[in-house]
């Protein structure tokens, strides 16, 4: 898984669709291979990146909740499930927590696929993408061109890493950047490296696309991400669908300041925030589109 002058309408179109049960499409424009006008793709990277360093510091004083639901399909069959749903908090020490709400028994091995600690890391970290400046050495970054986004006019560029280290998760793909605030609004492409070694445990994951959307009237922060995708291991191919939100983004009222554009974003009612509760008992929250 709103500016004040310009929607982003593919949102309240995924919403409206989501109330319907099925997913909707954004309305893309034609991929143009025009060179930016008054600035050089370079530059575009470079103040995206600065943005992205910026919305990753205020996201991380942000609570939210994360709801994770994955299927295993033979045609219109659901043959496995995975539902997780977590929020993320403060402890009173202002220390950074998941709190889950919701987390019944997987039935994924029923439909012949388990999650690794990729799909794991990838749930919190690889899906909703960030790249910031400091992580901008570590990809090859193209610029192919510009897009309209619904009401948004995006610069595109596709991205793969320069070389795997370790056991890192990276992303390849590409990403759309609105041209007014230069922040990504869109990312579709899937985590990498994988692992297609005979004989092995293979690890394999779906392509993905996840939708931003303005918090506060400033941060372009992901609020929905896709995945419908076939697996190719050797022994068989698997239908595998992932339906990610997060939602009820609340900045943390801690002393930590958030700026933006050099100004301080001004904190949210502490009457507002979410408190982890020990007691609570699991919940089903409202079920996402099938």
């Amino acid at each position: 898984m709103i500016r004040l002058r310009r929607v982003f309408s593919l949102i309240a179109v995924i919403a409206a669709c989501t109330l319907a049960g099925f997913h909707a499409v954004a309305q893309e424009g034609e991929l143009q291979s025009d060179q930016p006008k008054g600035i050089k793709p370079e530059e575009i990277i470079q103040r995206f990146a600065a943005k992205e360093k910026e919305f990753k510091e205020a996201r991380d004083q942000y609570t939210y909740r994360e709801d994770i639901h994955v299927m295993t399909l033979d045609g219109s069959t659901t043959t496995g499930e995975y539902r997780e749903v977590f929020d993320v908090l403060f402890d009173d020490q202002g220390h950074r927590i998941e709190n889950v709400v919701f987390a019944p028994q997987s039935s994924l091995e029923q439909g012949g696929l388990s999650l690794d600690e990729g799909d794991i890391q990838d749930f919190r970290h690889r899906l909703p993408f960030v790249l910031t400046s400091d992580e901008i050495p570590e990809y090859n970054i193209l610029y192919v061109g510009q897009q309209s986004e619904d009401e948004l006019h995006c610069y595109v560029f596709d991205l793969s890493p320069k070389q795997f280290e370790g056991k890192k998760r990276y992303f390849q793909g590409r990403i759309w950047v609105d041209d007014h605030d230069f922040q990504i609004v869109k990312t579709y492409g899937k985590a990498v490296p994988e692992e297609r070694k005979k004989g092995k445990t293979e690890h394999l994951y779906p392509k993905f696309t996840t939708w931003r959307q303005q918090i506060d009237g400033k941060y372009w922060f992901p609020t929905y991400t896709r995945a419908d995708d076939t697996l190719h291991f050797q022994l068989n191919d698997i239908h595998i669908r992932e339906i990610v939100k997060y939602e009820d983004y609340k900045r943390f009222g801690s002393s930590v300041k958030i700026l933006y554009n050099g100004k301080e974003v001004e904190k949210a009612n502490p009457q507002d925030q979410k408190q982890p509760d020990q007691k609570q008992q699991p919940q089903t929250p409202q079920t996402p589109p099938q």
